[in-house]
């Protein structure tokens, strides 16, 4: 089994020898689920995602890959349908342990149908007749051994919405953490107290899409903008390491208003969480859309400094945006992380985590 690449087109076959519908081969990896409560006529309210599916038997929730049986909701377990080692820089984590890699894996499925998912191969399945990624079995003792040997330092969840397969997630880190590794999630955000509280004693990093300032178009994304709100406030005050990404999307986000209440919210919960703004491309079924420029990019940044945040963050245009790529001290402005795209051409931030020019404390994971 080859794990280049982040998708590899799989064949499963079934017992019999014919060829599994995805159905049935996510079907059949599958353990009961923790994040549930037992309602009547053997319905389950599962706690998943902020949509707090109540489930009922023989029915599937909205993200489509948990399901009841007879009373039980089923949960994926012992696959992946994508994996890649590529750099923590990637995830995008600019404030963990920089110019290391991390041994990111996904299953199938998502409470969102983005129109412009990067990932809709995998986050769309049993959604979208034409997304379809067979699953690869794999144990948790085979990821990290694959970790530790391609020299990872994180083990990641992503390339699907993580929290709807939170169970899997976590068997996965208590042998990554077993092992030395960070662990983290790369989500929607669309969180519950209760999917992070299950998995924070098992998960050191969260990143979340903030992906607009308007419910109208988080509804159209199949989300609720105060879930995210939420849940970025909720990952802040249990401690994880949290870092924000607003993905630009011209027409769609990218309005002065909204952009400033993005960062606004962020710096009322705390001015240091960083703030990465991306540039947006035409994807899956979002084509009408002009891909996000330089300049629409480095106006964010200035909206996130304006609004009092520390670390701000311009991303997919390497070389184009100026400082926005780099970790300055807040305090000094020393040039404390020298990055093009993902690579680090320069790192002077020590294990302690200080600016080594004035002795200023910046947050992050360093060692």
């Amino acid at each position: 089994m080859t794990y280049r690449g982040i998708i590899s087109f799989l064949t499963h076959e079934t017992p019999d020898g014919g060829a599994a519908t995805l159905a049935q081969a996510l079907d059949a990896r599958v353990r009961e689920g923790g994040l549930i409560e037992k309602g009547e006529g053997g319905a389950v309210r599962c706690f998943a995602c902020g949509h707090r599916c109540l489930v009922k038997p023989g029915r599937r929730g909205i993200c489509k890959v948990r399901f009841n049986k007879d009373g039980t909701l089923y949960v994926p377990a012992g696959y992946v349908a994508a994996l890649q080692c590529d750099p923590t820089e990637k995830k995008p984590f600019f404030h963990v342990l920089p110019g290391s890699d991390t041994l990111t894996f996904g299953m199938l499925g998502c409470d969102f149908h983005c129109g412009y998912c990067q990932n809709w191969l995998t986050s769309q399945a049993l959604r979208d007749d034409a997304a379809g990624v067979l699953p690869t079995d794999v144990t948790p003792d085979h990821l990290v051994r694959l970790a530790l040997g391609q020299g990872a330092r994180l083990v990641g969840s992503s390339y699907n919405e993580p929290l709807i397969t939170a169970e899997w997630a976590v068997d996965v880190f208590k042998v990554a953490r077993a092992h030395g590794l960070r662990t983290a999630f790369i989500s929607n955000g669309n969180a519950t107290p209760e999917v992070l509280d299950y998995i924070r004693p098992w998960t050191d990093c969260y990143k979340i899409d903030l992906k607009a300032m308007d419910d109208k178009r988080y509804r159209e994304l199949g989300g609720v903008l105060q879930h995210v709100l939420d849940a970025v406030r909720m990952v802040y005050e249990r401690g994880f390491w949290l870092e924000i990404v607003t993905l630009v999307v011209p027409g769609f986000n990218d309005n002065e208003v909204h952009l400033t209440r993005a960062a606004e919210y962020l710096a009322a919960i705390s001015p240091e969480i960083p703030w990465h703004v991306t540039a947006f491309h035409k994807d899956y079924r979002m084509t009408d859309p002009d891909d996000t420029s330089a300049e629409t990019l480095v106006r964010a940044c200035e909206i996130g400094a304006r609004a009092g945040l520390k670390f701000i963050y311009a991303g997919n245009l390497p070389g184009r945006v100026g400082r926005w790529e780099n970790t300055w001290c807040p305090d000094c402005g020393d040039l404390l992380i020298e990055r093009s795209g993902y690579a680090i051409k320069q790192q002077r931030v020590g294990a302690d985590g200080r600016c080594p020019s004035c002795g200023r404390r910046i947050p992050g994971v360093w060692c």
